[in-house]
């Protein structure tokens, strides 16, 4: 529902909640009038713990009430309600009588008023909401994978428009390669007593009938450039009564240069404006084809993450600047240039966001791996209807998904869905996210869940093996996720390995050119059913944990990009994290040129990005397997071959441990003994200085990442002696605006070295003073060293603080300023 904002007025305070559904909650003459629990939206119908709750907690057949005077200025107007998303199904009632329903908790949906308003009196408006997983309609049906929040919990706005009125304008770029791109449009028309669809394919059949009632069509498009002296705006198109425009000269929408038009459709009558409707566009040419995919001409290897749009207490319901964070964490923080909205439409702040940064979209209708009968498949059929018509004018998004994820072949329902698609928005290809090889295709690109990396085999399965045309587009869904479950308190061999799985896969679709790119499962933790995850209601499948804090394998997909320099050493290097203390394994997550390694201030050597295994990624983790490099002749003043002998048997007794010496290094070390001087007793001093170390002095290690010879970023590692916590938070500056406004605080325990002290598992005392409150409990502990806090305005402005207090770090305060939003 792309609108001017100036339109709206929005109607997300003043409601009253009941946990309990019953009509007679809008009879206002009704003696004992229930008042309910004040909210204000988005809102969730149960704040839920982090872990280990029942999902029944949230399943409520509940409803939401606002009573109203209409203003003055209403009279002769006519009234729409609508309702961003509402958790899973609703009704919508004024002053009693059922106006509209709807049976989607993923795409918006409307009401007029205007009808049933009483004039100068109080009007009550009632939405019941159906949070229960018993319905017969997507995704519910069978077990799903993902928690299914409750509630109002996007944004509720009213739009006052006149008799005559826009309520649809899709926008059309085509042919944005040549000299002049074409956009095209279609507007709905709504006149009071019929919908008219306006096309270049009947606008002549229109026209006519439009200047007999004194109608007429203006658009525009307008800019906004930012240049070495500033801002400039300007119009770029100004015609009267066309819908088919030819621009000369526009800038083309890209990841890089994500620039966007303002595209303005005003409705006249007899010279007065009735209405104006405005879209964002870009101008982009989006195509996947047989061998990968291809934006604007030039070939783009997709790498991506998967989203749910959950979050810990509150589930869905979250206002648009945590949408914006977490588009900006994915572009910004893991440097992937796509995303796919699993398993259903996210918030239009979400892929506002991504239009504006430039990072692309994958958005499919909503289901889990079960297809219903005729009724509920009817209504999936609606489902994509609503998804493309909602969200059809977004540069970001380059593909429809059509099909439930991971269903059965159904040829007959995804026939359906398929034309709707292409049906309502012909431009933009289609395709269904599987997990069968060979199925029926349907859609223009093949989209498969790889799950077939195990830690021992390759990254990815090849397109021919998979798809059954060749010839058409291929694109790798889903990968790793529930095949390596990784807690930030696992292990660090075990995060480690969830790294290297998610290099292994990128690795290998890189490598394939045919295969346009991947999405990894997925982007962060979140909660599920019983039937899924670690027992606690958790799915540890997140590169981040559910407070969008990075694991080691975030690191991975930040190294790809080029922004900022990336070094993570995969190890504490803490002797007690490996078997017999012997340190393995050992990886630098970089995109520099090279690192340089030091062991207590002396250099070890120096490590290239050649070295690394993994060819095909831009910037491959570098294993750092050689922590003695030249000090056997440095320091213990060896010849070169007596120091390379001695270090081919140290370096093998590190990588196979000492009770499985292969017998290449017993016949090296029998060598050494006999023709370089060496003695049980300094192959035992120098195993124990250089391998071992146990009873030893902590070492303590340097790593510099170097670009263009320059060290560029420096990591140390040593024993942590001054723990401190590390806080990152989204916005210091919270606005009152259309609703509340929230801040993340992420949390991490760090050495002075700036090293995760990944087993901190410290309680926290949370408190807040001014205008803010906390979002969850008042206490917490950090899980792994991370951990998070929400805090959101009350609707008062000032200073703010929230402190934080525990045994190890003391007391933290952080400050925030509170305002409400100024409109220009």
């Amino acid at each position: 529902m792309n609108r001017n904002r100036e339109n709206r007025i929005y109607w997300n305070r003043g409601w009253s909640f009941f946990e309990e559904y019953t009509l007679a909650l809008c009879e206002k003459e009704t003696a004992g009038f229930p008042e309910g629990t004040e909210v204000e939206l988005p809102h969730t119908v149960a704040v839920t713990p982090l872990h280990y709750f029942d999902e029944s907690i949230y399943q409520k057949h509940c409803a939401y009430r606002k009573c109203f005077v209409p203003e003055k200025d209403w009279e002769g107007k006519r009234i729409f309600l609508n309702i961003e998303a509402a958790g899973h199904s609703a009704r919508v009632y004024l002053n009693g009588i059922l106006l509209t329903e709807h049976f989607c908790g993923y795409t918006a949906f409307q009401a007029e008023l205007t009808a049933g308003i009483r004039q100068g009196m109080e009007n009550v408006l009632l939405i019941e909401v159906d949070s229960r997983e018993s319905q017969d309609l997507p995704p519910f049906g069978r077990a799903i994978d993902y928690m299914t929040f409750g509630g109002l919990y996007r944004e509720v706005y009213l739009d006052i428009r006149e008799k005559y009125c826009i309520t649809d304008v899709f926008a059309r770029t085509e042919k944005v390669m040549e000299e002049k791109p074409v956009l095209s449009s279609e507007i709905t028309l709504d006149t009071g007593e019929e919908i008219r669809r306006l096309s270049q394919d009947n606008w002549e059949d229109w026209q006519e009938k439009l200047q007999i009632e004194g109608l007429m069509i203006r658009q525009s498009l307008l800019f906004t450039e930012q240049t070495e002296e500033g801002p400039t705006s300007g119009i770029y198109l100004l015609t009267k009564n066309e819908l088919v425009h030819e621009v000369e000269g526009v800038k083309l929408w890209s990841p890089e240069d994500p620039f966007l038009y303002l595209f303005r459709t005003e409705l006249y009558r007899e010279g007065k404006l009735l209405d104006t409707y405005d879209v964002r566009i870009g101008f982009r040419e989006a195509e996947f084809r047989k061998d990968g995919f291809y934006l604007n001409g030039k070939k783009l290897k997709i790498r991506g993450l998967n989203r749910h749009q959950s979050y810990p207490y509150v589930g869905y319901a979250m206002p648009a600047s945590m949408q914006r964070q977490d588009a900006d964490i994915l572009k910004q923080e893991l440097s992937v240039n796509a995303v796919r909205t699993s398993h259903y439409p996210q918030s239009q702040h979400f892929i506002d966001r991504c239009d504006k940064i430039g990072l692309l979209v994958f958005t499919e209708i909503p289901g889990w791996q079960y297809v219903g009968g005729e009724k509920w498949q009817e209504q999936a059929v609606k489902n994509t209807e609503e998804m493309i018509l909602q969200y059809r004018n977004h540069p970001s998004i380059i593909l429809w998904g059509v099909r439930i994820n991971e269903s059965e072949d159904n040829d007959p329902f995804y026939h359906r869905t398929n034309e709707t698609a292409h049906r309502l928005d012909p431009g933009r290809q289609t395709s269904g996210v599987r997990y069968l090889q060979k199925s029926s295709l349907l859609e223009d690109v093949y989209a498969f869940n790889d799950f077939s990396h195990e830690g021992n085999n390759r990254g990815c399965r090849k397109k021919k093996a998979v798809t059954p045309d060749p010839e058409k587009g291929y694109l790798i869904s889903e990968y790793n996720g529930h095949m390596y479950p990784t807690k930030t308190f696992d292990s660090e061999g075990h995060r480690t390995e969830h790294m290297l799985r998610h290099a292994r896969v990128m690795d290998a679709y890189y490598g394939e050119e045919d295969i346009a790119g991947g999405f990894g499962w997925c982007m962060f933790d979140y909660n599920t059913h019983k039937d899924f995850g670690s027992g606690d209601r958790i799915c540890y499948h997140g590169v981040m944990d559910a407070f969008r804090n990075p694991k080691l394998a975030a690191a991975l997909y930040q190294s790809q990009g080029e922004e900022e320099t990336v070094l993570k050493i995969s190890s504490s290097m803490d002797i007690g994290e490996y078997p017999a203390s012997l340190i393995r394994n050992v990886y630098a997550v970089t995109n520099a040129d090279s690192i340089r390694v030091y062991k207590n201030e002396e250099l070890v050597g120096t490590f290239e990005t050649g070295d690394s295994p993994f060819r095909n990624l831009p910037h491959g983790p570098i294993l750092l397997d050689d922590f003695i490099g030249d000090l056997l002749e440095t320091k213990e003043g060896f010849s070169k071959e007596k120091a390379a002998d001695v270090k081919k048997v140290l370096l093998s007794i590190a990588k196979n441990g000492l009770n499985h010496i292969p017998f290449g290094t017993i016949l090296m070390a029998l060598k050494c003994v006999l023709f370089r001087g060496m003695k049980m007793q300094d192959a035992v001093e120098l195993y124990n200085k250089y391998i071992g170390n146990w009873g030893g002095i902590a070492t303590e290690y340097r790593f510099e990442a170097v670009k263009d010879g320059v060290v560029v970023f420096t990591v140390r590692k040593g024993p942590a002696r001054q723990p401190h916590l590390k806080t990152r938070v989204s916005d210091n500056h919270l606005v009152i605006g259309d609703t509340y406004d929230v801040a993340e605080i992420r949390l991490m325990a760090e050495s002075e070295y700036g090293d995760m002290l990944c087993f901190c598992q410290e309680a926290l005392k949370l408190r807040t003073e001014g205008p803010i409150a906390l979002i969850g409990p008042e206490m917490i502990s950090l899980n792994g060293g991370m951990g998070g806090v929400y805090v959101r305005t009350t609707g008062e402005e000032g200073r703010a603080v929230l402190i934080l207090s525990s045994g190890l770090f003391g007391e933290m305060r952080i400050d925030f300023t509170v305002e409400k939003e100024v409109l220009q």
